[in-house]
């Protein structure tokens, strides 16, 4: 058993959190990180009302919350309405201001997760009133600002919260695949941590099984921070954040000609549409972090929380022993 603050206070097992990885993160993935201990949440995304409330009306009976890409959520408030009707279990807020949603959130009673990139978005992220602050380093699958890694983001953090709110509990992403990762966000200070890599690589994700191959085959060296996926998507991301995925030929053919790129745009979007519906990864995008080198199997969302939790219950047990020798 790791018992952390986080823990007490969101009533769960185990100190670990389900990212809510847009579309990926659907009812099924958050309510079997729910029931085996840690919390899911369901990924809002760029914004889909309908898609919203089947995947909460599918997790019915199950606590899961919900995460939003904030900037997307300003052009689509009401999203956040669907969401509060659900009574989540919390709402997490990235990449953007939280301010304008922040007192609706801590209005409905809801837990307010804030992911930050940067000690300046920490404090703001104080300043809204935020209950979590998630701490991501640039290790992390998907969008960033890339700067920060998480071994040093993570203390960075929590000596910010020591000193201006101590109540406030933090938790750490990026790079966490398993139980070293999990021991290690919490002997840099976190409560917990926020995992999206290797719940991608899980049997309830909605990732196809040729992707999840793909992922297995690989290793940490072949992610790349790129923000080419965007640009053939038409997503108008904030200049400071590009996405990590995995490498491949579509990126190496654009990745440094992103100005190429937007001359090419119609030729590129078509081809990368037909990728995606033919599941070719040498075009299509597959996000995911620098951990994903760390994952051999696709297993059940149960299992992987389960393990994660007690290989870092045990490697802590094991290191705090001799801490105290040392010591003495």
């Amino acid at each position: 058993m790791l018992t952390t603050r986080l823990t007490h206070v969101f009533g769960i097992e185990h100190p670990v959190v389900l990212a809510p990885m847009d579309l990926v993160s659907g009812a099924r993935l958050a309510t079997a990180v729910t029931t085996a201990g840690g919390l899911g949440l369901i990924g809002g995304g760029y914004g889909d009302g309908e898609w919203l409330k089947r995947e909460f009306a599918a997790a019915a009976g199950t606590r899961v919350g919900c995460g939003f890409i904030t900037w997307s959520l300003a052009r689509n408030p009401e999203l956040l309405d669907i969401a509060l009707e659900h009574r989540p279990a919390a709402v997490m807020l990235s990449f953007g201001d939280p301010a304008p949603f922040a007192g609706r959130v801590r209005a409905a009673a809801v837990p307010l997760l804030c992911q930050v990139h940067t000690l300046d978005q920490a404090r703001q992220a104080l300043d809204a009133g935020a209950d979590v602050v998630v701490a991501q380093g640039g290790e992390a699958g998907g969008h960033g600002a890339g700067t920060r890694s998480t071994f040093t983001h993570i203390p960075d953090v929590a000596d910010l919260i020591a000193a201006r709110s101590p109540d406030t509990l933090l938790m750490g992403a990026g790079g966490v695949a398993d139980g070293r990762g999990l021991a290690g966000a919490l002997a840099l200070g976190a409560d917990g941590v926020l995992v999206g890599t290797r719940f991608w690589a899980t049997e309830e994700a909605v990732v196809s099984a040729r992707a999840h191959a793909r992922a297995v085959a690989t290793d940490g060296d072949e992610t790349i921070r790129t923000s080419v996926y965007d640009i053939v998507r038409s997503y108008d991301w904030p200049v400071e954040y590009n996405g990590r995925v995995l490498r491949n030929r579509f990126i190496d053919r654009w990745h440094g000609r992103e100005a190429d790129l937007a001359t090419h745009l119609a030729e590129a979007a078509a081809a990368f549409k037909d990728a995606v519906s033919q599941q070719d990864y040498d075009i299509a995008n597959m996000i995911v972090g620098e951990g994903v080198g760390l994952i051999r199997q696709i297993l059940p969302a149960g299992e992987v929380v389960r393990r994660m939790a007690q290989d870092a219950a045990a490697r802590l047990g094991e290191w705090a022993p001799r801490t105290a020798a040392v010591s003495a």
